[in-house]
């Protein structure tokens, strides 16, 4: 599965450079959260959050907690998958011949492969997924036609096929209007930003938070 992301990232990448994380305040620690060994060492007052006038369980915080972990360690990838999209259009707008794009590429490759692959080989299976949604939310486009713009539709086609097989769909969107786990995303992200824990950079179609809110208190309402 990381081969998949690297691929990726190998062609967003035209500079070198490094996902930047705010280095974490204190904060409380529920050693009873894991997930690929490491301990989840977040927590967020939750009733605000799920829309819900039942007291939240034990195991919906606890799965919140979980979601919130995959976020903050995937978002910081796909922040730089956007800034290193512009990056690469700029500078392929430069070259002229397509053994130059193909030279350029091959450096870059080669940089990405000694600087992310051991990061990216920590990602499990949920955070894939999780990373290929804020993917698209920061670049507007799915990991899929990403592939395929730079590459061709054929490596795009394969790398979605070996994705599959981890249960990872690179056509996959972000929708947090239609998708709950979206908005939960989005929900993280927006407090985030607003605590310093990750730096925000505008995804490519702005969200309106309090819309978003809105819309789901209302899709709520509608179920009882």
């Amino acid at each position: 599965m990381n081969r998949i992301f690297i691929y990726f990232l190998f062609l967003l990448c035209s500079l070198a450079t490094q996902a930047q994380i705010v280095p974490k305040e204190t904060e409380k620690t529920d050693p009873t959260l894991i997930e690929n060994d490491s301990i989840l060492s977040d927590t967020i007052l939750l009733p605000e959050i799920i829309i819900s006038k039942q007291k939240l369980s034990l195991e919906d915080k606890k799965q919140f907690l979980i979601l919130q972990n995959r976020v903050y360690k995937t978002y910081p990838y796909a922040k730089l998958a956007s800034e290193r999209l512009v990056a690469l259009k700029k500078g392929m707008s430069y070259l002229k011949t397509n053994k130059e794009k193909k030279k350029y590429f091959k450096i870059v490759e080669d940089y990405l492969t000694n600087e992310f692959e051991a990061k990216l080989k920590k990602l499990s299976r949920k955070q894939g997924q999780i990373l290929v949604k804020l993917i698209h939310r920061q670049t507007g486009i799915t990991t899929y036609d990403l592939v395929s713009d730079l590459k061709s539709g054929w490596k795009a086609f394969w790398a979605n096929t070996t994705a599959r097989i981890f249960d990872i769909n690179l056509k996959t969107k972000y929708q947090p209007y239609e998708v709950n786990e979206d908005f939960l995303i989005e929900t993280i992200l927006v407090r985030a930003f607003e605590s310093g824990r990750l730096q925000n950079q505008p995804p490519a179609t702005p969200v309106n938070y309090d819309d978003l809110n809105e819309a789901w208190h209302t899709k709520a309402s509608q179920l009882k």
